[in-house]
């Protein structure tokens, strides 16, 4: 992962588009890892799956505002009830999902998941599709991984991990 050692304004980078795109931390770009086949499927089975879920509003790659001066791009996220009538998510959303790549760190995963706790996310989902874990971590502090089947916490829909992960859990 590379940061430059410039300084770029929140403006500066809320009007640039970038392919992919990054996250804004501190006044610094930091690239998110994704482009392989394994990434994008899981991202997008991820979507669908929450998307046929009822109340649940769903989203890829969309910018969110964590904190004054930074923004991430969570692979997905999730709202309940109401989608948001923002262009850049402000308000926070009911679930942050995170899908690693092959050449993604663990410890790069945790650092945004801070970041969507402490900006008001209530869950965080951390999927890693090579090994087949869900991990998980919530507003009360807990991180587990999950097996079998993982869901919103008011019943709203579960999402059975081995139609997940092509039926090899």
């Amino acid at each position: 992962m590379t940061t430059p050692t410039t300084l770029v304004s929140v403006d500066e980078y809320l009007s640039t588009s970038y392919r992919p795109d990054v996250d804004y931390v501190d006044g610094h770009l930091e690239e998110r890892h994704g482009g392989e086949k394994s990434h994008g499927q899981m991202v997008g089975k991820l979507w669908l799956l929450l998307r046929q879920m009822p109340g649940v509003f769903a989203f890829m790659e969309t910018r969110t505002q964590v904190l004054p001066d930074r923004y991430r791009v969570p692979d997905v996220c999730a709202y309940l009830d109401q989608e948001p009538d923002q262009q850049v998510f402000t308000t926070p959303p009911y679930l942050c999902i995170e899908v690693l790549s092959p050449t993604d760190r663990m410890s790069r995963a945790l650092r945004v998941t801070q970041d969507y706790l402490q900006m008001g996310v209530n869950k965080v989902w951390i999927v890693d599709p090579l090994d087949e874990a869900v991990y998980v971590w919530d507003q009360a502090g807990r991180f587990y991984m999950v097996t079998g089947e993982i869901g919103t916490t008011d019943g709203r829909g579960v999402i059975p991990l081995g139609t997940t992960f092509g039926g090899r859990q």
